[in-house]
């Protein structure tokens, strides 16, 4: 596998990769990815994590998330991957010296299409709350050509294509 540099991550998201990119947020070796304006949070009814909207959050109004809270976010960015690209996502290295943790799930397979990136992130600090608001630059995403298209597509196996917003585990709650 080749880790693809900036014109290359800037051809593919102008040929649809990445169709709502901003090509500002292309790094040498990366995109950089925003947060989005729904998150899921935990609720004390049920084992469902209930959608939360943080839109019209900012800076100076964020979300405030609370010192070992986890929820689930998603990216602005929507992805349609080519059969032959793959992507990690990691978090900003200033995000991640903030205190912010992610679960490390971020895999986006060839062929996974239509999806906004669900986050899985929580609050590493013991004291203070961490601050989210939409746009937020969280992490990037760093793409791989593969070696091989493999035999067969994410397209076809996928359980997360065409989720629009922050999604829940579909394993959990139904035994997938």
């Amino acid at each position: 596998m080749t880790i693809l540099c900036d014109y290359e991550i800037k051809a593919l998201c102008t040929d649809g990769m990445v169709p709502n990119y901003d090509e500002a947020l292309i790094n040498p070796a990366s995109l950089d990815l925003r947060l989005g304006d729904t998150i899921m949070i935990e609720s004390a009814e049920n084992l469902n994590m209930r959608p939360l909207s943080i839109a019209g959050r900012t800076a100076e109004n964020p979300y405030e998330l609370k010192p070992g809270q986890f929820i689930l976010a998603q990216t602005i960015e929507v992805f349609n991957m080519p059969e032959n690209i793959a992507g990690l996502f990691f978090l900003k290295s200033s995000r991640a010296r903030e205190g912010y943790e992610n679960l490390h799930a971020g895999y986006a397979d060839p062929g996974w299409h239509g999806s906004v990136l669900t986050l899985e992130l929580k609050n590493s600090r013991q004291i203070l709350s961490l601050p989210l608001w939409p746009g937020l630059k969280i992490g990037q995403m760093v793409f791989f050509r593969m070696s091989q298209q493999p035999v067969t597509s994410y397209s076809v196996t996928g359980h997360y294509n065409s989720d629009i917003t922050t999604t829940a585990s579909k394993q959990f709650l139904s035994g997938i």
